[in-house]
């Protein structure tokens, strides 16, 4: 997925991941992509809110306001896709308008 979307966007500069992508995620990044990859890392024991985290968090709430989006139904990764594009599209608009 990291090199098919560094293909599809060459300006792209770098991704953001959770804790989860470490080890040979990043690896992978730098090395074979040439990118970099973030991760959000622990600031504290207890509650703190992470910088770049929070804005993923907010993205995959307002898409999963979308009942289509909601669940994993669709079967194509295209389709999948275009329905987030039309959400965010749906969102920006709203927002704008």
């Amino acid at each position: 997925m990291l090199r098919r979307t560094a293909e599809k966007h060459p300006s792209l500069q770098s991704f953001s991941g959770d804790t989860g992508y470490r080890g040979t995620a990043v690896r992978f990044v730098d090395e074979t992509l040439g990118l970099t990859l973030y991760n959000s890392e622990k600031i504290q024991d207890g509650f703190a809110v992470l910088p770049r985290r929070s804005v993923l968090k907010r993205t995959f709430a307002w898409l999963g306001a979308f009942r289509r989006l909601a669940k994993d139904v669709e079967i194509l990764t295209a389709t999948l896709e275009s329905m987030i594009r039309l959400a965010m599209l749906k969102l920006t608009l709203a927002k704008y308008a």
